[in-house]
């Protein structure tokens, strides 16, 4: 009887090992496809530079040739002619500049410090294996999760907070937009889970708010989950089909065709705004090119970065239907309260200049290919207890609005 149960008892031994071993090596097999897939990911998004510039950071500026880009691995880009300059731009682009105000120290990239990249090429911020890694999927890579609009009007808040965003804005629809403008005082909000982000940006939309949204981005943003740090970083983002399976942040896919050689996207901003103390403000313009029909954007008065092609849109490849500005956190409710994560500065509008963040300028391109003042300005934030919106206008600031606030407070739970 003993005899049979030490058989018994080795048996089973033997099956919890093999059952062990066949697992530990599915586990092995699993971690070698996922690091292959990573790999070769990473061999698609970083090119082969001419040129390598280390940023204080620890980010790795690669100066590639301007026809090696991401974008020119999408297939109806291979005999695409690169277009070195918009053929129109906005008019009444330049009367702002005869508005006498206080010179600004000009705001750069961290990475200029330490060198700039040649002409004919493009400064791409290198992916590392760790930044692939932290997303859920590396298929969902530098991508927004769907439902990340801010859907004004007809939105029930209830259904908007279920995706976890929330958003402080002024926005404009009813018409035919052709581009947006707004200068956006920068900042470095706090954010309080590494899976959650602070942004401040324009959106350019066209579409319903379903399945075919299609949305052109850029500001800058503090997103740990995709940049692996707390700094404050320009961005671009686009999608023509609302967030699902088109588009990316800044050059992750092939779309945005970049032909400027001194700011590169998803790259640190600085410096950053301080409360009550100096104000710093990026100014960004998203126009459509009213020959070629791509989407062009500029940042500050001197750099041309690049454009979207018409073709990667369906509504957009027209017009937009409307145009926001504004504030988005993401709220993951840790611990089952509200986030802690700031929206701009991380305090209220009604604070004031120095104090909280706003957006001033504000502008759009009508048909005509004028820079006009937004008629209609309405606002929207699903709880103004934990981010909020105030709009005014006046004559050295045209339409502005001040957003923004701390996420969890005594009347934010």
């Amino acid at each position: 009887m003993a005899s049979s149960s030490v058989v018994l008892f080795s048996l089973l031994l033997l099956l919890l090992l093999g059952l062990f071993s066949s697992h530990s090596c599915a586990a092995r097999l699993g971690g070698s496809r996922q690091k292959l897939e990573v790999n070769r990911h990473l061999n698609r998004l970083n090119k082969p530079p001419v040129k390598t510039i280390q940023s204080p950071d620890g980010d790795f500026i690669d100066c590639v040739h301007i026809s090696k880009q991401p974008a020119f691995d999408h297939p109806f880009l291979k005999d695409h002619k690169i277009q070195m300059r918009p053929s129109f731009h906005p008019e009444g682009l330049f009367d702002e500049n005869k508005v006498s105000e206080k010179p600004k120290e000009k705001i750069n990239q961290l990475w200029h410090v330490n060198g700039k990249c040649p002409e004919d090429t493009i400064p791409i911020r290198r992916t590392k294996e760790e930044d692939v890694l932290r997303a859920s999927s590396v298929k969902r890579y530098g991508r927004k999760k769907h439902r990340s609009i801010p859907k004004p009007r007809s939105a029930q808040p209830d259904l908007i907070n279920q995706s976890g965003h929330q958003h402080a804005i002024a926005y404009v629809e009813g018409d035919k937009y052709y581009g947006a403008k707004a200068t956006i005082n920068v900042w470095e909000p706090k954010i309080q889970q590494a899976n959650e982000f602070s942004l401040s940006q324009l959106w350019i939309l066209g579409g319903s708010f379903g399945q075919d949204l299609n949305s052109i981005e850029a500001g800058w943003q503090v997103s740990p989950d995709l940049y692996g740090d707390n700094n404050t970083r320009l961005f671009t983002y686009w999608t023509s089909d609302a967030y699902q399976a088109t588009g990316c942040y800044n050059l992750l896919c092939s779309g945005f065709i970049q032909v400027n050689s001194e700011i590169s996207m998803g790259a640190s901003i600085s410096p950053v705004s301080a409360y009550r103390n100096s104000q710093y403000d990026i100014s960004i313009l998203i126009w459509k090119d009213p020959k070629e029909g791509h989407w062009w954007m500029q940042f500050g008065n001197d750099y041309v970065l690049g454009y979207w092609p018409s073709f990667l849109f369906s509504y957009l490849a027209d017009s937009a239907s409307m145009i926001e500005w504004g504030g988005e956190v993401v709220n993951s409710e840790p611990d089952g309260q509200h986030t802690s994560t700031q929206m701009g500065s991380g305090h209220f509008p009604e604070e004031g200049f120095g104090k909280a963040s706003y957006f001033k300028n504000i502008q759009v391109v009508d048909s005509s290919n004028n820079l006009k003042a937004p008629k209609g300005l309405g606002t929207f934030t699903e709880q103004s207890n934990c981010y909020d919106v105030q709009t005014g206008s006046n004559g050295d600031w045209g339409h502005y609005f001040y957003y923004g606030g701390p996420g969890k407070n005594p009347n934010c739970q």
